[in-house]
């Protein structure tokens, strides 16, 4: 360490070491609080630097450097509690200030996985531990909320997932679900109808646009969200009429569709969607060595050889060499994790005790003693919840193929029976509805070529029975539809005929007769396969055309960006798209105008004008409006 200005020496240990050495002392003691004296006293790394504490130069450089160690073992999963004496001055805080480990005060869950289960599991806790939210309490409100967490808290990163899910800590993920969590995730609180909910999402957009979408809704925290929307409110506002002429140069935007033609493995790429490969960190140096650690704990007096914890940890070897790197790095952390120091009164990291007369002369490890971390095995109640959401986002992904999907609606229904009811306020945002309850069934009818009787609910409230043949799902305006061929008489068993009805009405967007239907999955109701008697003749028509059967009184409208290929246009199906300067002039038709007005301001970012000159009004009102009620909220 380098001599500091006053003598002492400055606090440059590695990252990763005096670390545990901090969590070493808290668990020792625990469920005792220790001063911050005490803390200073018995790490080693903050002794060689601060000393005693004796001057208030020491007291508020270990408070800096401490705060900061607290904050990278939260980070790791490791919550630091605190309390300060109603009766100490700000002065004398530092010295009176206590600590401890958060410990036993809540219970772990531990779940039996299958390997089947670790490609969704890995990929649903990299999208958990990846969230970031704000660890301050959220405003208090005087409500009281169904989903709101008792004590709002930072969410609590998985490590002991790895003691109870063999492999985790280094399992690959599928490219297909790199595809769906290739980005970065966030949280937020919003408050939705005097309901705290948690949200997590991709990017801003897609908060800004669950925001929009339910009025009166809004961020709580963190700041940075509240900030991020704010200025896509005030970007909306300045937005310019649209040139609404259409140019020579254009193309027709295909989004992603399931039908009779596609493979399971094989979900159409979307416009400008470049394919990404699993290239996701396993972890950090620290952050195995504390993996290591609570496996170990959680299973005290069973024996692992280094390869075996090598493979576990660090991943599968490519060669003998790397396995011998590998049990090396091993031995190295099973070294760090059981240190004690030389003078025999500062404890360094002894989180268990090693039968080192086996591990010498077999290679196997065996951990006894251990300091209580095991109690942080497992999945707690906080992150179980995140965990879930995570899940879910997986299992409503239309991406995914079949089996794919079904591993994490049964993974799903597993974590969730774990989750009391009001426990889980995590809502994971797909930039789509919810996936309907009767989706599945509906994508089985189309992958088997099979009819489907169902109950329907039209718009006006109105059900009624109906036989059809599905033939293309697809997405329109955040909403999920299924494209239905009505003429199927000749394929439908005799007790099923009376259900057929083919529809010849004519439909004003199109002209044709309405043979083709266009459905909300959401409205299907007690939908049932049957098999057909004989082959249904489906014309195949594009998803692009067939959305012009939804609606017959669509709003024509246009927007420009200011870039061109942007990921966001790729779910507008049917829209015609055309260079325009430095970026892109997009046609469209509207059937909603509440969701043009919610995109656009979601998007604001990159859009300059829009058209027609009434939403392009309605949305500057709507972005004042929605800007009005956060300034008097602040005022308040």
């Amino acid at each position: 360490m380098a001599e500091g200005s006053n003598g002492r020496r400055r606090f440059s240990d590695k990252w990763g070491k005096h670390e545990l050495d901090v969590l070493a002392v808290l668990s020792s003691a625990f469920p005792q609080w220790l001063t911050s004296r005490q803390i200073a006293q018995r790490v080693k790394a903050y002794a060689d630097s601060y000393g005693e504490l004796a001057d208030q130069a020491a007291k508020a450089a270990f408070a800096k450097q401490f705060q900061r160690d607290r904050a990278k073992l939260a980070a790791m999963g490791i919550a630091i509690e605190s309390r300060q004496p109603e009766y100490s001055s700000k002065s004398e805080g530092q010295d009176f200030a206590s600590y401890r480990l958060q410990l036993g005060d809540e219970p772990r869950v531990r779940l039996l996985f299958g390997d089947e289960d670790l490609p969704i599991l890995a990929a649903a806790n990299y999208l958990a531990r990846s969230m970031s939210i704000s660890s301050a309490p959220a405003h208090e409100t005087q409500h009281t909320s169904r989903t709101a967490p008792r004590v709002p808290q930072t969410p609590t990163p998985g490590l002991g997932l790895d003691s109870i899910a063999p492999g985790l800590g280094t399992q690959s993920i599928p490219d297909e679900l790199v595809k769906v969590v290739d980005q970065r995730r966030f949280a937020a609180t919003v408050d939705v109808d005097g309901e705290h909910l948690n949200v997590a999402y991709t990017d801003s957009d897609d908060l800004a646009m669950f925001v929009l979408s339910h009025p009166g809704a809004s961020i709580v925290s963190p700041q940075e969200a509240v900030d991020a929307f704010n200025r896509r409110l005030n970007a909306a506002t300045q937005f310019v009429p649209a040139d609404e002429s259409t140019g020579g140069d254009s193309s027709t935007v295909t989004a992603m569709e399931i039908n009779r033609n596609s493979a399971d493995d094989d979900a159409e790429e979307c416009k400008g969607r470049p394919k990404k490969n699993s290239a996701f960190q396993t972890g950090s140096e620290v952050d195995r060595r504390l993996r290591l650690m609570l496996f170990l704990s959680a299973h005290l007096g069973e024996e692992y050889s280094l390869e075996e914890l090598a493979e576990r940890f660090i991943g599968k070897p490519k060669s003998d060499d790397e396995m011998k790197k590998f049990v090396n790095v091993i031995h190295k952390d099973i070294n760090t994790l059981t240190t004690v120091s030389d003078d025999g009164e500062m404890a360094g990291s002894q989180f268990f005790d090693i039968d080192w007369s086996l591990l010498d002369a077999e290679g196997i490890v065996s951990a006894t003693n251990s300091l209580g971390l095991e109690r942080l095995a497992g999945i707690s109640q906080q992150y179980l919840s995140m965990l879930t959401a995570s899940v879910s986002y997986l299992a409503h992904s239309s991406l995914l193929p079949d089996k794919l999907r079904e591993q994490a609606e049964s993974l799903y229904s597993r974590l969730r029976q774990h989750v009391e009811p009001g426990d889980m306020p995590w809502l994971s945002l797909t930039g789509y509805e919810m996936e309907p309850r009767n989706f599945s069934i509906v994508k089985s009818a189309i992958s088997k070529s099979s009819l489907l009787d169902m109950e329907y609910t039209d718009g006006a409230g109105r059900t009624q029975r109906k036989l059809v043949a599905p033939d293309k799902i697809f997405v329109d305006e955040g909403v999920f539809y299924v494209a239905v061929w009505t003429d199927v008489a000749a394929a439908a068993p005799a007790d099923k005929a009376k259900y057929v009805k083919k529809d010849t009405t004519i439909n004003k967007a199109t002209g044709k007769a309405r043979i083709w239907q266009v459905l909300r999955i959401s409205r299907i109701e007690k939908a049932e396969l049957v098999e057909p008697i004989a082959k249904i003749d489906i014309p195949d028509v594009p998803a692009s055309e067939l959305r012009k059967w939804s609606f017959d009184n669509g709003t024509p409208a246009v927007f420009v960006t200011n870039q061109d290929d942007l990921s966001f246009i790729d779910g507008l199906s049917g829209a015609t798209v055309e260079k325009c300067g430095e970026g892109e002039k997009v046609h469209l038709i509207v059937s909603s105008d509440s969701w043009y007005v919610a995109f656009c301001i979601a998007h604001a970012r990159h859009i300059t004008a829009v058209a027609p000159e009434t939403l392009r009004t309605m949305i500057v009102a709507r972005a004042q409006h929605e800007l009005s009620i956060g300034d008097r909220d602040n005022e308040n």
